[in-house]
């Protein structure tokens, strides 16, 4: 087996976790150096005991480095990620991968021209909350699924460092929404997206966009919101999913949650339960009878991070087919790019993606 050199492109807060991560969970790869226009990071790098290159043109000209993740501010995605492509290695990027669609395409015709694999992390695919939804629709324990909530809430109100900048590609649409709206194109990849109406606020964060709504709508029927917000003091659950046959919920990140699934033949009699509220009884929204639904466990679902980058080396080595290809990511950009023209216009806006 072939062992792949690593070296990162931006030792910042998420480059340093790659480095690190990777030398700790995935013996086929050697974290070997690192290049950042920062002397402290450059220091850091040396501390783990990897080569701090002098400048860019250093690193991209080693012959010994074949991989290279790129982790820098949004808006030099694009720039580096060519030049590493050019210079022959084989490219991780951090999403956002570009800031539009249109700069992906540019990447995307640079691997095409030199056959390099190149690669955005995505992450949030390997998230335990995301992987129980997924294995809950495909197992058919929701029947069809018509309503899904997808929420990311906190409380600190700004965006945080270069991410709360425009000309950085900063804002909570390229930082987060590009996760939420990756893991419901996985769920539908299938289907296309066929409308998208996008509500971006800037409460904390003149800048950019740092509370924001997003409705999704897919080809066979399905109707995404996703939140995101910076100011939540009571949080939502991290997924509310509705089907014909069933409700999941899960509560946060550590993958807490339930599923109330219908009962197979358990007709139920429209009797004369009624909801009497302050204002007015209501039949429509009484309880179901408790005998007509059954709690079920949730998906057992294992996950683990590391596979991202044994997944990256199995695709070097000609192993294994890439998980998450550039061409993914584009059908996300280009939702975005509907996304923020539906923001500027105030109206939603239909689609074929």
């Amino acid at each position: 087996m072939t062992k792949h050199r690593l070296a990162v492109i931006g030792f910042g807060g998420m480059g340093s976790w790659h480095a690190r991560n990777v030398r700790e969970k995935v013996p086929e790869i050697e974290v070997c150096g690192a290049y950042d226009i920062r002397e402290e990071a450059l220091q850091a790098a040396r501390e783990m005991g990897l080569r701090a290159y002098d400048s860019l043109d250093a690193l991209l000209a080693d012959p010994s480095i074949d991989l290279v993740t790129v982790a820098v501010p949004n808006n030099f995605h694009r720039e580096l990620s060519i030049a590493a492509l050019r210079a022959g290695k084989n490219v991780v990027c951090e999403k956002p991968v570009t800031l539009n669609a249109a700069e992906l395409q540019e990447i995307i015709a640079v691997r095409d021209e030199t056959g390099k694999v190149f690669s955005v992390h995505q992450n949030r695919r390997w998230d335990k909350d995301f992987r129980i939804v997924k294995a809950a629709k495909e197992q058919g324990l929701l029947g069809h699924v018509y309503f899904i909530e997808s929420k990311v809430q906190g409380s600190r109100k700004a965006m945080y460092g270069w991410r709360g900048h425009k000309l950085n590609g900063g804002g909570m649409l390229l930082d987060w929404g590009v996760h939420l709206l990756d893991q419901v194109m996985q769920l539908f990849a299938d289907e296309k997206v066929v409308s998208v109406d996008a509500h971006l606020l800037s409460v904390f964060t003149p800048e950019v966009d740092d509370n924001i709504k997003l409705m999704v709508r897919f080809s066979g029927g399905c109707s995404v919101l996703l939140e995101m917000s910076t100011n939540c003091l009571i949080n939502s659950p991290r997924w509310h999913v509705q089907g014909t046959d069933g409700t999941l919920q899960v509560d946060d990140w550590s993958a807490g949650g339930r599923l109330m699934r219908l009962k197979p033949n358990a007709e139920m009699k429209w009797t004369d339960d009624i909801v009497y509220t302050e204002a007015g009884p209501t039949r429509t929204m009484a309880p179901r009878p408790e005998y007509t639904m059954e709690s079920v466990p949730l998906p057992e679902v294992a996950t683990d991070w590391a596979d991202y980058y044994r997944n990256i080396a199995a695709a070097l080595d000609g192993r294994e087919e890439l998980i998450v290809r550039p061409e993914q990511a584009l059908r996300v950009m280009k939702v975005i790019d509907l996304m923020f023209e539906s923001a500027r216009e105030g109206c939603g806006k239909k689609c074929e993606i």
